[in-house]
């Protein structure tokens, strides 16, 4: 058996923060593919099921965020598993929108949910961390993780957690590295705001690229004054002149 535990608060209130993204991702594997109903077990809500040939235990602790390993130490050792068994999901700041990193071991990175597993379990688990972006300042932070994923978030959001459920089994399989570009392909470019033009109102980061120069042309030379054309005389003898070179009647 393997152990898959979404990270979240439990509650209503927090169902649709940013912080739950690891409550949601437990939710898409559960209902895609047919797992048990829920059930209390372990200070958590548990359902049992199969990705592939390997049955999976989903568990969302229930004993808030910072108590999380609690829950899962809870449901490793009556079950006699190791941490390498567990595959935790959770939300990461330091992840643009979007975006999914799957690692094994390392450090907890701010989030209290991973620190209090690192306690439980040691850190030999494997990370699923889904990006939410960084609000940019430090006294934001709270209040970003804390808030309701935007209606404009669903656009990623949505096929993200619906990749995320269809290729679950890559990860009982192994396939790490599989699994990352099946993410990356179902939200291509999610993450990246439209560049705008200077002084452009717009979310987006202004476009500053120099634009290039004309085929055949350096910027040096188009950087150079241009002479101001030659006026061509229409009457005289030097019309009359260069009508005869150039065959124009």
């Amino acid at each position: 058996m393997l152990v898959f535990a979404g990270l979240g608060n439990p509650g209503e209130r927090y169902a649709r923060q940013r912080h739950n993204v690891g409550f949601m991702a437990a939710d898409a594997i559960h209902r895609r593919h047919s797992f048990s109903p829920w059930t209390k077990k372990f200070q958590a809500l548990v359902s049992e099921g199969r990705l592939g040939s390997e049955k999976v235990l989903l568990v969302k602790p229930q004993t808030w965020m910072n108590l999380s390993g609690q829950a899962v130490g809870e449901a490793l050792r009556f079950y006699k598993l190791e941490p390498a068994d567990v595959t935790v999901f959770y939300d990461e700041l330091d992840l643009a929108p979007g975006k999914v990193r799957v690692k094994r071991a390392g450090g907890a990175g701010g989030h209290n949910g991973i620190r209090s597993l690192d306690g439980h379990l040691g850190q030999d688990y494997r990370r699923v961390r889904i990006g939410i972006g960084h609000p940019g300042i430090k006294e934001m932070v709270q209040p970003h993780v804390l808030s309701d994923f935007a209606k404009a978030d669903h656009d990623w959001l949505d096929p993200l957690l619906d990749a995320l459920a269809d290729n679950a089994a890559m990860l009982v399989d192994g396939d790490e590295n599989g699994f990352m570009n099946r993410m990356s392909l179902a939200v291509p470019g999610a993450a990246k705001p439209p560049r705008r033009k200077a002084g452009e109102a717009g979310d987006g980061p202004p476009d500053e690229t120099p634009k290039p120069a004309p085929k055949g042309q350096s910027h040096i030379r188009q950087a150079r004054p241009k002479a101001p054309a030659v006026k061509v005389p229409e009457s005289g003898p030097m019309a009359t002149m260069l009508k005869r070179l150039f065959g124009k009647d």
